[in-house]
């Protein structure tokens, strides 16, 4: 994202430049905008704020829930699993004919619960408990 008042420096650069001679593109190119968000910046002849944190963003439809959350850290500190990763543990359930999550979703999960990057000891489990 950019600030409303990097935005208006760098189009009144943009605009300098191609006052003197300069094309758009190049200008544009320059100080690292494409052309298309300079035109999209500028529209109506004034800079416009950044409007993406406005936006509502409602969750996923498909978003796991905390029941199912909760399946999937016990899952990955099961005794069997508690040494492999995601990228292991979904191909071994695939075989079974199992589907809990995806392996990105595993990954998710595990980065949300601080669980990520903590190598455990063999035979060590995490015993996660929730809020929600």
């Amino acid at each position: 994202m950019t600030l409303l008042e990097h935005r208006e420096q760098l189009t009144d650069w943009v605009q300098q430049a191609c006052n003197d001679g300069a094309s758009l593109y190049r200008s544009c190119a320059v100080v690292g905008i494409s052309v298309h968000s300079w035109y999209r910046w500028r529209q109506d002849g004034v800079v416009s704020p950044d409007q993406r944190p406005l936006v509502d963003r409602p969750e996923p439809a498909n978003k796991l829930c905390a029941a199912e959350r909760q399946a999937v850290l016990a899952l990955c500190n099961s005794p069997r699993f508690d040494s492999v990763p995601p990228s292991q543990i979904v191909p071994i359930l695939a075989d079974e004919g199992r589907y809990v999550a995806s392996e990105s979703t595993m990954y998710r999960v595990l980065r949300a619960a601080a669980m990520l990057h903590q190598p455990r000891p063999p035979g060590v489990r995490v015993v996660v408990v929730s809020s929600d």
